[in-house]
């Protein structure tokens, strides 16, 4: 019976069923295997409502969805180019960091490309980038903002994470501090790595006038960062409240001062915005349950003793560790990749004595990196889908920004201290 549920559970997969239905008959068929009763499956799903972090999903997925609709992207790419538009490859580096910001607000790189990579790509050709370099920019930096905070998947492995008794224990808090090192060191990477190969580009003089009026332009805006990360630091929030504050916040700059999402336009934002929300929650909830089934079959301590056996360096496992995230990260969803993966290979890294903190971001980064690996990264797929470009094109383009990232990763990889330094 088990081997014939296993192979409904593979056709079923093989066949394009949602994952959540592929997790869940996993999670039944591994409790049914190890006699455990099926009633367990229910009672997982059921605990995930006594997870308090999970009530800042909503909110940020919200507020992010808000701004999308907004002309938050045009008001931030205005605000980087007179800010640092003047430095040599300028106008590249606006590009580094307005995707990086607006992809850790809005939660999804693929809504990066579509509404800042409209404004952003002929600005670059215009500038004198050339048409690959500036294809490349705009689909490789679509996920650059996964490391920082509010990043649902950022999040997300936080949540997962947090569900393993593994010894070593962190906040969410910790978490978000440990992206903002690596996130910094991927934009800098990729910024030298501009200045150094297009830095005779024309770039624009510096203009305080400029300056101010792209600050009064997004005076709504500018002061998001503080609410979240100040609070959120500070200690003065928790996730839950400052991802609540987020929410208000957006919600009265974007309908009630900018006035550029419409009451009648809410609805259906709101709408849009909780489908996203169903869908991670209920992929969530059957991944506990199948985690659990993990960690009562005992299966993390094997494949620890098993890696023991074959691998002594704690080098050499992140090494393999680094090869096996980029591959997954080029054929999963990063949501099936967090869910999946977290629960078998966080007790192996602890083991080598890596902490959960450091492991979350050297997988994040990774599968970031997947977003725009072939054969089906996907940001490859949207960015030819919008720009109307060969997808053969684009891994051409790609493929000097996935170099220097990869360096930026062995660099993050080898250097804890980035990702841990408040422990």
């Amino acid at each position: 019976m088990i081997w014939a549920g296993l192979a409904v559970v593979l056709l079923m997969a093989l066949l394009g069923a949602p994952l959540f239905a592929v997790v869940l008959g996993a999670a039944m068929l591994g409790f049914l295997a190890v006699g455990v009763d099926l009633a367990a499956v229910g009672i997982n799903i059921y605990d995930l409502t006594d997870k308090p972090l999970l009530a800042a999903l909503p909110f940020f997925t919200f507020a992010g969805y808000l701004m999308a609709e907004a002309k938050s992207s045009e008001r931030l790419m205005a605000l980087t180019r007179a800010l640092v538009g003047w430095m040599p490859a300028g106008l590249a580096i606006v590009g580094f960091v307005a995707c990086a910001l607006f992809t850790a607000l809005t939660g999804a790189s693929g809504v990066t490309i579509v509404a800042l990579g409209a404004l952003l790509l002929p600005m670059l050709k215009a500038s004198g980038y050339s048409e690959r370099y500036s294809l490349g920019l705009v689909t490789s930096s679509g996920s650059l903002g996964v490391l920082i905070v509010p990043s649902v998947p950022l999040i997300l492995y936080g949540v997962v994470a947090q569900q393993m008794d593994v010894g070593e224990r962190f906040t969410i808090q910790e978490l978000f501090m440990g992206g903002l090192g690596p996130a910094l060191v991927m934009v800098v990477f990729l910024s030298v790595w501009t200045i150094l190969r297009h830095g005779d580009v024309p770039r624009s003089s510096f203009n305080a006038g400029e300056v101010w009026q792209a600050v009064k332009a997004a005076r709504w805006e500018l002061p998001l960062p503080f609410v979240v990360l100040g609070g959120i630091y500070s200690g003065y929030f928790v996730i839950s409240e400052a991802a609540a504050m987020t929410a208000i916040y957006v919600l009265i700059a974007e309908v009630g001062l900018y006035r550029e999402v419409s009451l009648r336009a809410l609805p259906r934002v709101i709408r849009e915005s909780m489908v996203m929300v169903g869908s991670i929650l209920l992929i969530l909830g059957v991944a506990l349950a199948f985690t659990n089934f993990l960690v009562d079959a005992q299966i993390p301590e094997a494949l620890f003793e098993f890696m023991q056996r074959h691998v002594t360096s704690p080098w050499t496992f992140l090494l393999l560790l680094n090869i096996l995230l980029l591959v997954l990260g080029a054929i999963l969803d990063i949501f099936a990749a967090i869910i999946i993966m977290v629960p078998l290979l966080l007790p192996v890294a602890v083991g080598y004595g890596i902490h959960p903190v450091h492991l979350g971001i050297i997988f994040l980064a990774n599968l970031q990196i997947g977003y725009f690996t072939p054969p089906i990264g996907m940001n490859l797929f949207i960015a030819s889908y919008r720009f109307d470009r060969p997808v053969l094109e684009l891994y051409a383009a790609c493929l000097p920004f996935m170099m220097v990232l990869l360096a930026a990763l062995i660099v993050i990889t080898y250097v804890p201290w980035l990702s841990t330094w408040f422990t």
